[in-house]
């Protein structure tokens, strides 16, 4: 039997006045002591910077664990679990056990950061090897004997973390010595509960004590962060995002394939965006066997995220009501909608709000019956308004006054350019340098001029902007106009504090575009570190244009 709350309650900030907040990919915000990646220290850095010009939240991509091994999954979104998270965002001198080391020790570990921050330099990202640099320093530190303070902390958190911690580290110790996919291991190392897998866990059991340790010092820095964010003043602090499913050849799906459907993929069906409909390429939850297992999967998911946060978007959260089924091997026409219990999965999700004392954010865009947003705002959970896609009769942009009251609203999307970029048409020019139009260029490029011009006429209605307005001044007034709606909160995309142009995701290619790969960059494409951001006066005059709201 489980009892969960009829609502989820707003924190009390939230409730008597609107909140703003940063939203932001982490990875691609680094500074100059990150080893070419953002890691945790940086949202701490980047969180208590946005605390002082009065943001409430810090919005970030899913911190879920990837390959421990290279290739890694650049897509935040397509990780091997989504109870984990990844050591990639580990900031090694902040390990306590660094105090510790031999000089000796420390030069080693200073070699690996002269070399892993080198990479800050370049144009991509290159999580393999900031991975590899940041992985042999931390297997230094790992050696390094524990206080008993911290070794029965250590102790600790792996008893609470039960058997699904003991599973993903038995996981990554086998790959990192057979390698993937693990479908290509013996059959009996398959099953995660067969003897060949409990003696292979014996046999490398100094490298499952290494993955775990690694989960225990991630999560300790992201709840340092959440600390600190909080204590800086901000009354949400970090909003992790869970992403709707895994990939087939991660962690999960080897841990938990009595729950997930491993002969079907998740997709979408065909679409006036998508003739050919998508495959995302993960198992989904089997709703039987959830059922039978008291959803104590899906619970475990929730906590790791929410003990270390003051909220959680929800990916695709219509997910939780129904997913677009694709037996392997048929294409996305031939799939169909599986519906899932609804009233169970949204209230242990209440419920496990209720108790982190978090706020719940879903991402119910796109074609979404017209009743589970009105069930979802009658439970407590905030929608998502994004300010190019709130249109009345398909085509005029709706009044801001007009939106919902309980949703996260912003000016822009991770699937959509930077703001500054959206204005100039760098959607339309990607998407026509890769073949992705389903219409003419000029035709493409018309349509979407027609809805620019609508919204920036409604600026200039209202006297946010004149009729030779900068790309700048639009950004901002774009975020003003936001102010006037009812909103709840209104988040603000780190990449249009510095005019980035460049879409981090495109829909619909793979190795084409740098999907994922790319750093956080100004109006001229060139890269940015943390400390630019903090500085930058275009980004004080966005915040101000936002902050009038209060």
């Amino acid at each position: 039997m489980i009892v969960t709350p009829e609502r989820v309650a707003l924190p009390e900030a939230v409730r008597s006045s609107p909140a703003w907040g940063l939203m932001t990919q982490l990875y691609s915000v680094r500074s100059e002591q990150s080893w070419g990646i953002g890691d945790a220290a940086d949202l701490a850095e980047l969180g208590s910077w946005g605390a002082r010009q009065g943001a409430d939240f810090v919005l970030v991509n899913p911190m879920h664990a990837a390959e421990p091994v290279p290739t890694m999954e650049p897509s935040p979104y397509l990780p091997t679990t989504r109870r984990f998270l990844n050591p990639m965002y580990i900031r090694v001198e902040e390990v306590p056990e660094m105090g510790y080391l031999s000089s000796a020790e420390h030069q080693m570990i200073e070699w690996h950061g002269d070399d892993a921050r080198r990479l800050n330099g370049l144009a991509d990202l290159d999580r393999d090897s900031s991975w590899e640099a940041k992985q042999a320093a931390l297997r230094i530190v790992f050696r390094q004997r524990r206080t008993q303070r911290r070794h029965r902390d250590f102790e600790e958190f792996c008893e609470r973390a039960g058997q699904g911690l003991v599973d993903y580290a038995t996981w990554c110790a086998i790959v990192v010595d057979r390698g993937l996919p693990w479908s290509d291991w013996p059959e009996a190392l398959q099953d995660p509960r067969s003897p060949e897998t409990a003696a292979e866990r014996q046999r490398l059991a100094d490298e499952v004590e290494f993955h775990s340790w690694l989960q225990w010092i991630v999560q300790r820095q992201f709840a340092d962060a959440q600390r600190e964010l909080t204590a800086a003043g901000m009354s949400v602090g970090v909003v992790h995002d869970l992403a709707v499913g895994v990939h087939p050849g991660g962690s999960d799906a080897w841990a938990l394939a009595d729950v997930l459907a491993g002969g079907v993929r998740v997709g979408a069906p065909p679409d006036d965006y998508n003739a050919a409909g998508q495959n995302w390429s993960q198992p989904p939850w089997r709703p039987d066997r959830l059922a039978e297992q008291a959803y104590a999967p899906y619970r475990d998911m929730l906590r790791t995220l929410l003990q270390l946060s003051g909220g959680l978007r929800v990916d695709h959260i219509i997910g939780l009501f129904r997913l677009w089924w694709i037996p392997l091997g048929k294409s996305a026409t031939e799939g169909t909608y599986v519906r899932y219990d609804h009233e169970a999965l949204v209230g242990i999700l209440a419920l496990e709000a209720h108790r982190a004392g978090a706020i719940v954010i879903g991402e119910d865009l796109g074609t979404v019956e017209d009743w589970v947003r009105d069930y979802l705002t009658e439970r407590g959970l905030l929608g998502t308004s994004i300010l190019w896609f709130e249109r009345k009769d398909g085509s005029a942009p709706r009044a801001p006054e007009t939106y919902r009251e309980l949703c996260l609203a912003s000016v822009t999307t991770h699937d959509l350019p930077p703001t500054a970029g959206y204005l100039q048409g760098e959607h339309i020019t990607v998407r026509d340098e890769l073949g992705l139009l389903p219409d003419s260029l000029e035709e493409t490029m018309a349509e979407d001029e027609r809805q620019r011009e609508a919204v920036l006429s409604d600026l200039r209605s209202r006297g946010l902007i004149g009729e030779q307005a900068t790309v700048e001044e639009q950004v901002n007034a774009l975020y003003r106009y936001l102010t006037f709606s009812p909103a709840r909160l209104l988040g603000v995309a780190v990449p249009d504090l510095v005019g980035d142009v460049r879409t981090i995701n495109q829909p619909g290619t793979d190795e084409e575009y740098p999907n994922w790969r790319l750093p956080l960059a100004n109006a001229d494409r060139e890269p940015l570190m943390l400390e630019d951001v903090m500085v930058s006066r275009r980004a004080k005059r966005l915040i101000r244009a936002v902050g009038s709201r209060r």
